[in-house]
């Protein structure tokens, strides 16, 4: 099989539901990163910790998605752009938190946490960050 890591963990490789506690699976250079925001992962024992990782990203809002925020407010729903926005913003911020993870030699990052805040006006940080582990 060319992907190894595939063979381990086929439910999660082919996209299929896994148990709950299960997160991510990301897979990056033929290495996979299990990212959980439990204390364990689940069916595998934790054989060091490498310590905290964490990866964010500042995004500024677009004119023109206030524009059309604003006129979607008048009429309700989503807010497509933002959710876009806020989405791509998560997964910036996913991928420097497993770089970071990948550099402490770990295969897992436990106990993941997101987090928003405000920097200025029409910018929001997303933050996220967890433990970098080695799970066997």
């Amino acid at each position: 099989m060319a992907n190894p890591a595939a063979a381990r963990e086929p439910a999660l490789a082919k996209g299929r539901a896994m148990a709950p506690s299960v997160y991510l699976l990301a897979e990056r250079k033929e290495r996979v990163v299990i990212i959980v925001n439990t204390e364990t992962v689940p069916g595998r024992e934790i054989t060091a910790f490498h310590g905290l990782v964490q990866g964010n990203t500042i995004r500024a809002k677009h004119v023109g998605r206030d524009i059309g925020a604003a006129l979607k407010n008048l009429v309700g729903g989503e807010l497509k752009a933002y959710t876009e926005l806020l989405t791509e913003a998560r997964r910036e911020a996913i991928d420097r938190m497993i770089a970071q993870a990948e550099a402490l030699g770990a295969n897992a990052i436990v106990n993941v946490r997101f987090t928003t805040s405000s920097v200025a006006g029409g910018a929001a940080e997303l933050y996220s960050y967890g433990t970098a582990v080695t799970v066997t």
